[in-house]
């Protein structure tokens, strides 16, 4: 119960088969009062409903991320529901398997604005909250495709958005470390979610054959990462990215 007390929010959670589904029900489960966050909010509120259902502590929230009135809307809600916010897990996210030939400039600012710009405004507004009581943890979703450039799934636009997301946060964990708040990433490979339904059989079967594990991660080892950042176990730990990729790729 490494949570008790502490408020998150998880974006991106409404998926059935998502990172932010699987977070925010590990979070619950060990204490956590989560806000389960999704521009699909029928989504968002199963997964609170399930989560209330096992006993946990939860309220769904529709947010579009790309939009500052969403977010601070988000951000207000959670603070007015629960008193504080302590953990924020910017999950949500978007991929297109294009080539940079056959993406148009809409493709590129689409998948730029929701990674990368949706992780900007999450972590600005929830700052300040955190700063309060000197206490915060952020942990935000990269990629294998940000460090090595593709080769997963996704164009250049989303390896551009997630390798971004790196940099904005060991940058961000500069920033906000006098107020008690950490900043990590971790860095899934191939994960068994609905993200990579674009791939066809023979493109998702090269990909298990690159991984020395021969598997793609589960839900579950992804969100035990995340959760990981966000304990106070990890409290000396920040502008870090950890690898969860089965071996495909080693820093």
């Amino acid at each position: 119960m490494r949570f008790i007390g502490k408020v998150a929010i998880v974006t991106g959670a409404g998926s059935k088969r998502g990172i932010g589904r699987e977070t925010a029900m590990l979070l619950a489960k060990e204490g956590a009062k989560v806000v389960v966050a999704d521009m699909n909010y029928a989504g968002a509120l199963s997964v609170a409903e399930e989560i209330e259902a096992l006993g946990g502590t939860a309220i769904p929230v529709k947010v579009d991320i790309t939009d500052e009135v969403s977010v601070k809307s988000m951000v207000t809600e959670a603070v007015a529901k629960y008193g504080r916010l302590d953990i924020l897990v910017n999950n949500a996210g978007i991929t297109q398997p294009i080539t940079t030939m056959d993406m148009t400039s809409e493709d590129f600012m689409r998948i730029i604005k929701v990674n990368l710009y949706g992780t900007f405004l999450c972590s600005k507004l929830a700052v300040p909250e955190m700063a309060k009581n000197k206490y915060g943890r952020i942990v935000n979703l990269s990629s294998v495709s940000g460090k090595r450039g593709g080769g997963v799934y996704g164009g250049s636009h989303y390896s551009a958005a997630k390798a971004g997301i790196l940099g904005f946060s060991k940058a961000l964990a500069r920033e906000v470390v006098e107020d008690g708040i950490t900043v990590n990433c971790v860095c899934p490979g191939l994960v068994d979610t609905d993200i990579r339904a674009g791939l066809s059989d023979e493109a998702e079967h090269a990909i298990w054959e690159s991984i020395p594990m021969k598997r793609p991660a589960t839900r579950r080892e992804i969100a035990s990462t995340i959760a990981f950042l966000a304990s106070d176990d990890a409290s000396y730990i920040t502008g870090e990215d950890i690898d969860i990729n089965g071996g495909s790729h080693m820093d």
